[in-house]
């Protein structure tokens, strides 16, 4: 047996015994805190539009307010 042979089989022993301790870990698990959806962003918004209307109607009928 050559040195070359034995750095072989001494590199793939070793491979061979690191090898397992790579194995990734995948877990599925609940999530511990509730899911909440915050649905306010549409809300904020069609109150604005209806804010902006609001004021626009009231400009045109009181154009001396500014």
């Amino acid at each position: 047996m050559t040195v070359r042979t034995l750095y072989a089989w001494l590199g793939a022993a070793a491979l061979a015994l690191m090898l397992p301790a790579c194995e990734p870990t995948v877990r599925v698990e609940a999530p511990k805190e509730p899911i909440t959806i915050n649905l306010n962003i549409k809300l904020d918004a069609e109150v604005r539009v209806k804010l902006e209307e609001d004021a626009r109607d009231d400009i045109k009928k009181n154009p001396d307010i500014f």
